[in-house]
């Protein structure tokens, strides 16, 4: 009995890795970032190439109103005017609805839009999914002026990740 519950464990994790493997990102720096059209806190759909001509510093998050996710968003709430100056735009995305981002957006004042990616796919499709959660991975990219993907971030420290995005901004100018 005893070897069979470590049987079960062992494949349970296997399992579990294997699901891990399978929702890694597959976009790469100097990919064309996929189009998307998503729902805004505001209620408006709003498309990745409604953005072209700008970067685009599109972060994904796992929940809204946690407190890694706060942090996150508050540093680049309190940042946004240095990301504006080198002409660009934020676009948070996690799988909370519309009524969750709006919530979050005016708790923390944030100055940014927060799409909606109830459906998972552009979460998918960019950040892969946590197995275990079904939330967006935190990874953020930076999308140039034309579309391409030029950097990719996929370990983030909420404090700090501000000063990387700024400096990775300053490199592609």
């Amino acid at each position: 009995m005893q070897i069979l519950k470590k049987i079960t464990s062992f494949l349970a994790i296997l399992l579990y890795i294997s699901a891990c493997n399978a929702q890694e990102i597959t976009l790469k720096e100097g990919d064309t970032a996929p189009d998307f059209k998503l729902q805004s806190d505001e209620g408006k759909w709003v498309a990745l190439s409604d953005f072209k001509g700008k970067n685009v510093v599109l972060y994904f998050y796992p929940k809204d109103q946690t407190s890694g996710c706060t942090k996150e968003a508050c540093s680049l709430r309190d940042n946004l005017p240095l990301l504006s100056a080198e002409n660009t735009v934020v676009l948070g995305v996690s799988v909370d609805n519309v009524d969750s981002h709006k919530a979050f957006k005016e708790k923390e004042k944030l100055n940014f839009t927060l799409l909606a990616d109830t459906a998972k796919t552009v979460s998918k499709q960019y950040s892969g999914l946590n197995p275990a959660t079904g939330f967006a991975k935190r990874v953020t990219f930076i999308i140039d002026k034309k579309g391409v993907i030029k950097k990719i971030f996929p370990k983030v420290d909420v404090n700090e990740h501000h000063k990387e995005i700024l400096a990775a901004l300053k490199e592609m100018n």
